[in-house]
């Protein structure tokens, strides 16, 4: 079996190969449910959102026409869902372990709308606590522009693609989202002391 997507392998599931769907899940459902765990900061959520996306990407597959890859079709598709979750907890206040590793990595990247010395001063749990906490307040459009750019890496393109946006839609709602977090860390870890300027 390989683990390339091609467009055999997508008629096969179309066609209702549940070996082939199966396969399909197995290539995708690590990066489906990161995605979850990255919006949704939950992992009961998360793991709702992966199968979710699942069933409705396989009801749904004679609507995909091969114009994108399956895996972008797909992941728009576990996005779209992750927002209708969003909306739904929305007023909801959740409490996150501090030791989920969803923004461990973001800690040291070169993104220009953080302050220097938010890089320098804090250190990788207190920035992992303030980010926490402003992508709580984060509206749902900024925070989906956020997850894909700056924590799963994707480019502006394929961001755009998956969201259904322009790319200077999604560069704009980037950049808000940039400084609507850095305010907000910034006034959390002032707040909480951890912070002197």
């Amino acid at each position: 079996m390989t683990n390339e997507e091609t467009p055999e392998l997508i008629q096969a599931a179309r066609d209702g190969d549940r070996k082939v769907q199966s396969q399909l899940v197995t290539m995708y459902s690590g990066r489906i449910y990161n995605l979850g765990l990255r919006m949704l900061r939950n992992n009961e959520d998360a793991e709702d959102m992966l199968q979710e996306t699942f069933i409705t990407a396989f009801q749904k597959i004679n609507t995909f026409k091969g114009k994108s890859s399956f895996y972008t079709w797909i992941y728009r598709i576990g996005v779209n869902i992750a927002l209708g979750k969003l909306r739904k907890q929305s007023r909801m206040q959740i409490s996150y372990s501090i030791q989920e590793p969803d923004f461990e990595n973001l800690h040291g990247l070169s993104i220009s709308d953080w302050p220097e010395y938010i890089e320098t001063k804090v250190s990788d749990k207190e920035f992992q606590i303030a980010l926490k906490v402003a992508l709580d307040d984060l509206d749902e459009k900024y925070r989906s522009v956020f997850v894909l750019r700056d924590l799963e890496g994707l480019s502006t393109a394929k961001s755009a693609e998956i969201l259904e946006l322009s790319e200077s839609n999604v560069k704009v709602r980037l950049m808000r989202a940039r400084l609507f977090l850095r305010d907000r860390m910034n006034s959390f870890l002032k707040r909480e002391g951890w912070l002197v300027t």
